[in-house]
């Protein structure tokens, strides 16, 4: 028996029509909307629909929504103090989550972003403190807090090209025995013999610390923070390099076939992430904590995390999502005092604003 070609004359006159894909079921006036437009709309009416979750949850604790709002509102956006410590604190989260958009550029899922924070941090406070002090000891300090991290992340990237290990398991394992370094440090070389028993090193000498900018809290780095995402974002959308991490994150067999060192790119874009992680932690630690001591990263790397994928791997947009989740983060303060609320019921809030973009992904998948 002698098959027969399908073809688009077979098949004419049936209700086939292969010109047109299939489109997905869209709800009253979404058919008419045109795809971004339909991409927007669901998105707001996700955020909306976040926002009335969290709301009927603080009222079950006893809470009035509006005043919550109202709260988180005013503890942030209405407060120059709190202004200044969501700019600070989206430091440390904003390189975090740049340590991971680099690598997902390839393919790669980084969440060592904590403990690359640490090794930053640990880095840093052996240069401020088990060195001697002086005028430029916190460029030093940034430099190997970068480096730290840079070494960190690479030690996944080498059994990611050299034994097909996975980095996701291999990052998160990592942040574990970070932490466990830091803590030796802290309880025993570098114990501060000053602080009461508390486990923390040393504090940072005054010209250890980053100088602060126009008599605020900011201090530069701020200014460094910025110009190390400009920096990033130029890396990833204007060179070659970051062309062939595209190219590699899309179809790595493709990539390799077309001639591309792979295992490189692989192992380059863990270093840089690594780095990015690392300073951040340098920048936390000689700019707003100036010890070492327990709990220094406030679990930034995994809400960096989370901010990498709401600004779906896009610089600029992650630098938005995690200014957000620093704002979102410092309101649970203002939550605590003013409503009587639990400040972690803030990270309900959090992932609420994570889940939209799931809904809108599926959604997509379905369009396509």
């Amino acid at each position: 028996m002698t098959a027969t070609p399908v073809n688009e004359s077979s098949v004419r006159g049936t209700d086939v029509d292969l010109n047109t894909p299939e489109q997905p079921d869209l709800p009253g006036g979404l058919a008419r909307l045109g795809p971004g437009s339909r991409y927007a709309l669901i998105s707001t009416l996700g955020y909306v629909a976040s926002l009335a979750i969290f709301g009927v949850l603080v009222a079950v604790k006893g809470a009035e929504p509006i005043s919550v709002y109202h709260t988180i509102i005013a503890s942030t956006l209405l407060n120059g103090d709190a202004l200044q410590q969501t700019a600070l604190r989206a430091i440390p989260i904003g390189l975090a989550a740049l340590a991971v958009a680099v690598p997902a550029r390839a393919g790669l899922i980084n969440v060592g972003g904590e403990g690359q924070l640490i090794m930053g941090a640990v880095a840093a406070t052996g240069i401020g403190v088990a060195a001697v002090p002086g005028a430029l000891s916190w460029a030093a300090m940034c430099v190997s807090g970068a480096l730290a991290g840079a070494l960190w992340a690479a030690l996944s990237g080498v059994l990611r090209t050299w034994l097909g290990a996975s980095e996701a398991v291999t990052t998160l394992l990592l942040n574990f025995i970070a932490n466990d370094v830091m803590l030796y440090l802290i309880y025993q070389a570098w114990k501060d013999p000053n602080g009461s028993g508390q486990p923390q090193s040393r504090p940072l000498a005054h010209v250890a610390q980053l100088p602060k900018m126009f008599g605020s809290q900011l201090n530069i780095g701020v200014l460094i923070a910025l110009v190390v995402v400009a920096v990033t974002w130029f890396l990833l959308q204007r060179t070659g390099w970051g062309f062939q991490l595209r190219v590699v994150g899309g179809n790595t067999e493709a990539a390799r076939r077309a001639g591309l060192r792979v295992n490189s790119l692989l192992l380059s874009s863990m270093v840089v992430g690594g780095a990015l992680a690392g300073l951040g932690g340098a920048l936390n630690l000689a700019g707003v904590e100036t010890q070492l001591r327990p709990d220094i990263t406030l679990t930034f790397g995994y809400v960096a995390f989370l901010a990498s994928f709401l600004g779906r791997h896009q610089p600029v947009k992650v630098v938005g999502a995690a200014l957000l989740f620093s704002a979102v983060a410092l309101s649970g303060n203002g939550l605590q005092i003013t409503d009587g609320l639990d400040g972690t019921i803030v990270d309900i809030l959090l992932a609420l604003i994570v889940a939209v973009p799931l809904v809108v992904a599926k959604y997509r998948r379905r369009a396509a």
